[in-house]
């Protein structure tokens, strides 16, 4: 835990209110965002109880089913669960624009993209578990299912693999958005609960954040884990749904839908109406410059894959990807963490203080500019434009000399550290030599140099894309990794056919297609 966060968690124990950990949103918000509230049967291996989804907070879907051990009922769910999601999750393809590329073929990416939002880090390993299980099921012979199951199963597969991309927000959990955005006096295990976490941020009239997070302490968790009190009650309500069921007595049959419906609809509620609270707080907030930049990679994402979804050839997910599948995933998620870290720094001056207090980091006033001064560098002829500039700061700079640095205010500034020496009444004068941002000619740009008594932040040089190692074809990996692969003809995760012409289902794929549900 960083200082300024632990200094934002006592403040909010002693005062009893939450405090801000951020002073933008560093994820995007869409205008119509789907919240899809989850719940399971406890004591059951993925048994879909209850669903409430939708994009309007006044008019929800409650999805039941009033038999989560029914496999007939699950996948009736499921259907109804893709009737809702899959006209949301492809109305945005309609409308794209054409993106170059260099050395690379266009392409059409959506301007706009869904956006799924859960209550909580269980709501999105449902989306994981929903896409294992239906993915791969057949639509014909003997446990067929309708044809939107499978598909909506590739598209929650998707939105689930796409939220561990570090700074994606397709698919968010409200918690980890509010967690981010505010200090609680509360444990990191509690701020996971939503109830208790709203009762901090957003604290009912004439008490205090603590004060109604301990009320609601008691209140129907946020799923999609049900509360052993909520299962007592239900199991007496499916009991009798099972009884009139096996008596066929269709009123019944009814009634007993009916209070099922009923109790599971009471559970929900609270839960509905804190997500659209939550989403409300954080559109108050300004969101960070880089947001958008991030926002664009998740249409290309959205846009690549609905593409792959539309090829005669494309495949599901597979369950375990492939070796070098596998370490591809890992390298671009590290960019993207390595990348989210750097913007997210810029973006916020809370952020930024954490990286000025250990000394990555100094702001200050520049005192002095060498403007005119040039340089002629190892292995070139002729001289380069290098200014020098002294910046007088009260932060304590811990970098060592040579170290790249890079100008919150100046984006396109690049200066180099050549020396710390010691200022009046306890400052620090940094010596910086200006390498980048100055234009191609033998002088610098106009306004490209800073001036004397400018107010500047510098920090470490953000980490640049990287094309990473040359991967190894399926083929030459050694059998340790999954080489060579056998059926020949298979496709990646990426979408990328390794060798050409259709391939039969492996062993997995044929035991999920037969096995009753989980």
């Amino acid at each position: 835990m960083s200082a300024v966060r632990a200094l934002g968690r006592l403040r909010a124990a002693t005062t009893g209110y939450a405090q801000p950990a951020a002073t933008v949103r560093h994820r995007h918000l869409s205008d119509r965002p789907v919240v899809f509230v989850p719940y399971g049967m406890s004591g059951e291996a993925f048994a879909p109880l209850a669903a409430m989804v939708g994009d309007d907070p006044a008019a929800p879907h409650l999805l039941v089913v009033p038999q989560p051990r029914d496999r007939g009922r699950r996948f009736g769910h499921v259907a109804e669960l893709a009737a809702v999601l899959l006209p949301y999750l492809t109305e945005y393809l309609g409308t794209t624009e054409t993106v170059e590329r260099r050395n690379e073929d266009a392409y059409e990416r959506a301007v706009d993209a869904p956006q799924v939002i859960v209550p909580s880090g269980g709501g999105v390993e449902y989306m994981r578990l929903l896409g294992r299980s239906t993915r791969f099921r057949r639509t014909d012979g003997e446990y067929a299912v309708p044809p939107d199951v499978p598909l909506l199963g590739r598209w929650t597969t998707w939105l689930a693999e796409r939220a561990r991309t570090p700074g994606s927000s397709v698919l968010l959990a409200m918690t980890d958005l509010l967690t981010q955005t505010w200090a609680t006096g509360q444990s990191n295990l509690e701020d996971r609960e939503l109830a208790s976490l709203m009762g901090w941020i957003d604290p009912a009239p004439g008490c205090t954040g603590a004060e109604t997070a301990r009320e609601a302490e008691g209140a129907a968790p946020a799923g999609p884990a049900s509360a052993p009190a909520f299962d007592e009650k239900l199991a007496p309500l499916i009991a009798a749904f099972d009884n009139a069921t096996r008596a066929e007595h269709a009123h019944s049959i009814a009634r007993a839908e009916e209070r099922i419906r009923d109790a599971v609809g009471a559970e929900l509620a609270p839960t509905w109406q804190r997500m659209w609270r939550g989403i409300e707080l954080l559109r108050a907030l300004p969101a960070g410059a880089s947001v958008a930049g991030r926002w664009d990679t998740d249409r290309m994402a959205y846009s690549l894959f609905a593409a792959d979804l539309e090829s005669p050839d494309s495949r599901p997910q597979p369950r375990v990807p492939g070796a070098v599948a596998a370490a591809r995933q890992l390298v671009r998620r590290e960019q993207a963490q390595a990348r989210l870290e750097s913007e997210q720094l810029r973006d916020d001056p809370l952020l930024m203080a954490e990286a000025r207090l250990v000394g990555q980091a100094f702001r200050g006033h520049v005192t002095t500019v060498d403007a005119d001064r040039k340089v002629v560098e190892p292995g070139r002829k002729q001289a380069r434009p290098r200014p020098l500039v002294v910046v007088r700061t009260t932060d304590e700079p811990l970098l060592p000399l040579e170290t790249e640095l890079e100008c919150v205010e100046r984006p396109k500034a690049k200066a180099r550290l050549l020396g710390v020496a010691e200022g009046p009444d306890g400052t620090h004068d940094v010596c910086l030599e200006l390498t980048g941002g100055m234009g191609r000619g033998k002088t610098p740009d106009e306004g490209s140099v800073p001036e004397p008594g400018e107010a500047l932040c510098w920090t470490l040089v953000a980490p640049g894309f990287r094309g990473g190692p040359k991967w190894p074809a399926p083929e030459e990996t050694p059998w340790t990794h999954g080489g060579p692969p056998e059926p020949p003809a298979e496709r990646d995760e990426d979408g990328e056919e390794a060798a050409a012409g259709p391939r039969e289902p492996d062993a997995d794929e044929l035991a999920a297609a037969e096995e009753p549900w989980s």
